[in-house]
């Protein structure tokens, strides 16, 4: 086989693989990023040590909340919160509410918002005497003013310590509606 032959085969075989190799590249490339599909957790924002206030009509404080994270997921709309520290602040009341718990979340559009472990509510009153109670979960309607949980709660107040398991709170009627197992002990002043 003449030399110049040999070298135009080697040439070609060389330019063969070259265009197989191309190819292959790219269709595992392709192959690869078809493989990732957008996850229903994944993450479209986020916000670390978040400070948020908000206003009412009239100008008045509605509330103030903090927190050391805030990670918000596109295809649920549902908001996690990472220590969320609330001061709710209720028109004709001097002192605001306080609510804590290691996390939450929030359901689309800020209808539902799930107070997940250590939930504590805190309230002190024009005499200032403190209220506080604590669960494990709790479930708050902020559009209905209004919160529910199925476990555990405890109540103390400076008279005596109330426990219960389910509660149903109305926030607008200052009213909270025991479920089951109410246990109460309470000094008579």
């Amino acid at each position: 086989m003449p030399k110049t032959l040999r070298q135009k085969l080697l040439l070609a075989l060389i330019a063969v693989l070259l265009v197989a190799l191309g190819y292959y590249w790219n269709v595992r490339l392709d192959f690869n990023e078809r493989q990732v599909a957008p996850s229903n957790d994944a993450i479209d924002f986020y916000a670390a040590n978040a400070h948020s206030l908000q206003y009412r009509e009239d100008g008045s404080l509605a509330y103030e909340m903090t927190a050391d994270r805030l990670e918000h997921m596109k295809a649920t709309d549902v908001t996690n919160v990472t220590t969320p520290d609330l001061f709710f602040f209720r028109e004709g009341e001097p002192q605001p509410w306080h609510v804590q718990s290691v996390r939450a979340e929030v359901g689309p559009e800020g209808k539902q918002v799930e107070l997940i472990d250590n939930v504590r509510v805190q309230r002190t009153d024009a005499q200032n005497r403190t209220l506080l109670l604590t669960t494990t979960r709790m479930t708050v309607f902020p559009d209905k003013d209004y919160a529910e949980t199925s476990q555990p709660v405890k109540i103390t107040e400076p008279q005596g310590v109330t426990t219960a398991v389910g509660m149903k709170a109305y926030l607008k009627d200052s009213r909270m509606t025991l479920l089951s197992n109410v246990r109460g002990q309470h000094e008579v002043r």
